[in-house]
C-alpha cells in the first residue's frame, strides 16, 4: 500500500462519447497505482444516451449528471462531490498511460503548495496501421501542453493535476461562452500559481478522423477567441491581422514539420504539410467571416446546445 500517497479524484466530462468513454475507463483501471488510493467520477452533460452501463463496468467508477452545458460545468460537478485531496482532470476521448496517476503523484509530492501540474498529451496511434494525414498533421501540431505551460504560462485541463486547496482558492471552471481551461489557467497565474510541465504524466487523445472533424474543432477555439476580442477597442485591425498572419503562417511551420520527433518518414510529413496548409486557410477564412457574426458555442462536435 503506498499509504503516503494522496487520495486522488479523477474527473471525466462526458457527451456522446461512449466508445471513448470506454477506452478511457479501462486506461485508469490499468493503472499502476493502488486503486484504493483513487477514484473516477464521469459527469455526463447530456447526452442521447446516458453512460451507466458503461461506467457501471467499471468498478469503483461513478457516474453523475450536469445539465449546464459545457465540459468547465462538467467538471465542477465532479470537483463538488469528489473526496480527493488531488483533482486529476482528463477527457473522456483521452487515455491514460499507466504510470500517468503515479508520476503526477510523485511529482507532487517534490513541489511545493501553489504548483499545478501538465503533462505530455500524445497522439493515439494503431501500430497495425498507416499512419493518416490527420494523425500526421495532429502528432506535431496538436495539444503542445509543454509551449502552453513554458510560454503562455498555463496547462489545458485534458492532462491536469491539482491539489484540492489550491483549487478551492483558484474557484471553478467556467461556462461554455468562453475557453474554459484558458480562463480557468489565467486566473491561476494572477492569483499567483505556478503551472509545471510533467512529461511523463503522459495522456493519449485519437487524432480527429476527417478534417471536418478538425476544422470543428479549430471552429469552436475561433468562436471562444473572437468573444473575448470584441471586448477590446480596435479589435477589428488586430483580427484582420491576424487572420492573415494564420494564412501565411504554413511557411514558417514547415520546418517544424520536418524536424519533428513525433512523426517518423517522408510520407507522414508531406501529409503533415498538406493538412497544415489546408486548415491554416480554413482558420483564416473563418475567423474573417465571424467578424459580423456571433454564435453560441458547442463543446462536443455531436450535439448542438
Amino acid at each position: 500500500m503506498e499509504l503516503d500517497m494522496p487520495h486522488v479524484s479523477v474527473v471525466i466530462p462526458h457527451l456522446n462519447q461512449p466508445d471513448d468513454l470506454e477506452a478511457c475507463l479501462s486506461s485508469l483501471d490499468a493503472q499502476h497505482l493502488d486503486r484504493g488510493l483513487y477514484e473516477i467520477i464521469v459527469v455526463d452533460n447530456g447526452s442521447a444516451v446516458p453512460p451507466d452501463a458503461i461506467v457501471a463496468r467499471h468498478p469503483g467508477a461513478r457516474l453523475l449528471h450536469e445539465s449546464r452545458p459545457g465540459p468547465g460545468p462538467a467538471r465542477n460537478a465532479g470537483v463538488r462531490d469528489a473526496a480527493g485531496e488531488v483533482f486529476a482532470f482528463i477527457d473522456a476521448d483521452c487515455r491514460a498511460d499507466a504510470d500517468w496517476l503515479r508520476n503526477a503523484l510523485q511529482a507532487l509530492a517534490s513541489l511545493p503548495d501553489g504548483t499545478i501540474l501538465g503533462g505530455d498529451v500524445r497522439i493515439w496511434h494503431d501500430n497495425a496501421n498507416p499512419v493518416t494525414a490527420i494523425e500526421a498533421y495532429e502528432g506535431v501540431f496538436a495539444y503542445r501542453f509543454k509551449l502552453y505551460i513554458e510560454r503562455h504560462g498555463f496547462s489545458g485541463t485534458g492532462n491536469l493535476v491539482v491539489r484540492r486547496a489550491d483549487f478551492a482558492t483558484i474557484g471553478p471552471f467556467a461556462g461554455i461562452g468562453v475557453a474554459e481551461d484558458i480562463d480557468w489557467g489565467r486566473r491561476a497565474c494572477a492569483a499567483g500559481f505556478r503551472f509545471r510541465y510533467v512529461p511523463e504524466m503522459i495522456v493519449y487523445h485519437p487524432a480527429r478522423q476527417t478534417l471536418r472533424e478538425l476544422c470543428v474543432k479549430w471552429d469552436r477555439q475561433i468562436q471562444h477567441a473572437i468573444n473575448t476580442t470584441r471586448a477590446t477597442r480596435g479589435w477589428r485591425i488586430r483580427w484582420v491581422a491576424r487572420a492573415l498572419a494564420v494564412l501565411a503562417s504554413p511557411a514558417v511551420d514547415f520546418l517544424k514539420v520536418l524536424s519533428s520527433d513525433r512523426i517518423q518518414g517522408a510520407a507522414a510529413r508531406l501529409k503533415a504539410i498538406a493538412v497544415l496548409i489546408a486548415i491554416r486557410a480554413h482558420r483564416a477564412q473563418k475567423m474573417l467571416s465571424l467578424m459580423g457574426d456571433s454564435r453560441r458555442i458547442v463543446w462536443n462536435r455531436d450535439r448542438p446546445v
